[in-house]
């Protein structure tokens, strides 16, 4: 995840998953399994999609951006889901200058798999196809792949299910001072220290 503040806001990009990578074991519809997620199955999504929220922790009471508005830009490559994203609001913008983003999530329903049964270990779910919900920026929870909630939603009774993948904040190095002061530093230091 990259982070850079500019004047209209802070703009953060990342991969929000990455396709064909085992996740650790996961609470599903079909048990507990390790499951992954198949090249292309985002590209799809996003093409179907109406809009694409961003919301954070996956609390979908306050929307920080969209894909509607041009704020969220999604798209899937050769590597997996990548986000651009830029956030206005002041609270978020305080939590990631203070590292408070820990990575993204995201939510998908309509999932079409198909299951694979192996010796000796869990069942390998290959996420073939899925209606993107969501993507969310991790703040107070784990991001970790196979974090998983399950939610049913009253309106539509759709079941979506989180998946959460952990991408470190790589915040832009500082600059290096141009010059040298510490024989002006030193200087200081002696003068406060003859009193």
């Amino acid at each position: 995840m990259q982070l850079e503040f500019r004047a209209d806001g802070a703009h953060i990009s990342g991969y929000v998953n990455v396709t064909e990578k085992k996740s650790r074991p996961v609470m599903t519809p079909h048990g507990r399994v390790v499951e992954e997620i198949e090249p292309r199955a985002f590209e799809a999504a996003i093409q179907r999609a109406g809009n694409i929220t961003l919301t954070v922790d996956h609390d979908d009471s306050h929307i920080y951006a969209d894909t509607k508005n041009g704020t969220l830009k999604l798209y899937e490559d050769n590597i997996g889901l990548h986000a651009d994203v830029l956030i206005a609001d002041p609270d978020l913008i305080e939590i990631a200058k203070k590292g408070g983003i820990r990575g993204w999530s995201f939510g998908m329903y309509n999932v079409q798999d198909e299951m694979e049964q192996r010796a000796d270990e869990l069942p390998l779910r290959r996420i073939t196809a899925l209606d993107l919900d969501h993507v969310t920026l991790v703040v107070n929870k784990q991001p970790v792949y196979s974090a998983t909630s399950v939610e049913l939603r009253a309106d539509a009774e759709t079941v979506v299910e989180t998946r959460c993948f952990e991408n470190p904040l790589q915040a832009p190095e500082p600059l290096a001072p141009a010059y040298d002061n510490t024989g002006y530093h030193a200087r200081v230091e002696a003068l406060t220290h003859t009193n």
